[in-house]
């Protein structure tokens, strides 16, 4: 059994409890506004089950076959987001996993338009990928990184500066939207918007 699944067992009630609270919030958040547009703003959450203890430790929790690549995505500052699995879990969530890659020849230090807009868990999250967002485009809806009862964001967190060439892995958990969604759109600032199949 897996580090993210065992602890994922002690906080299940917990998330799943802070999944349907968010995904009523983010029923409102819907409207029109994502009609036909794409975004990116961002807001927070990390991992569910996930204590904030950095990116590099995401590798201890299982990991997607990094040879899938469902998308990849050039952001600022010759960084490439590669995303590997994007996975309907039992427990009403969706979890999103790949690798942020520096290419560039210089170490890379602006990871902080990925922690998002929300100040609260911004704060409790550290330097973080709480910004992204899933956009069901068919119910309108936008769903934000889930969080823990400590604020932190059920994502990879305590992200340090990226040494050229270095790849560190990432994920991210969300509300799920409805069983009938099968395709959303995940963003994360800097990056363009990806059109991803959800599997599981």
């Amino acid at each position: 059994m897996s580090i993210r699944h065992t602890t994922m067992g002690r906080r299940g009630v917990a998330v799943v409890a802070m999944a349907a609270a968010l995904a009523l919030t983010v029923a409102g958040c819907g409207g029109g506004e994502d009609d036909g547009k794409k975004t990116e703003s961002g807001s927070s959450s990390q991992p569910a089950g996930e204590k904030n203890t950095g990116g590099q430790d995401t590798a201890a929790a299982e990991q997607p076959d990094p040879n899938v690549k469902l998308a990849q995505l050039k952001g600022a500052g010759g960084v490439l987001l590669t995303v590997n699995e994007v996975k309907r879990e039992s427990g009403g969530f969706v979890t999103v996993s790949g690798q942020i890659k520096n290419e560039s020849s210089q170490k890379f230090t602006d990871r902080f338009p990925w922690k998002g807009n929300e100040t609260e868990v911004s704060r409790a999250s550290g330097n973080s990928v709480a910004g992204a967002t899933l956009v069901d485009q068919v119910g309108k809806k936008r769903y934000y990184v889930l969080r823990d009862t400590d604020g932190q964001c059920l994502c990879t967190t305590g992200i340090n500066p990226i040494e050229a060439g270095e790849s560190i892995p990432v994920f991210w958990q969300f509300p799920a939207p409805p069983a009938e969604t099968t395709e959303i759109d995940f963003n994360l600032p800097t990056f363009p918007v990806a059109k991803l199949k959800i599997s599981g």
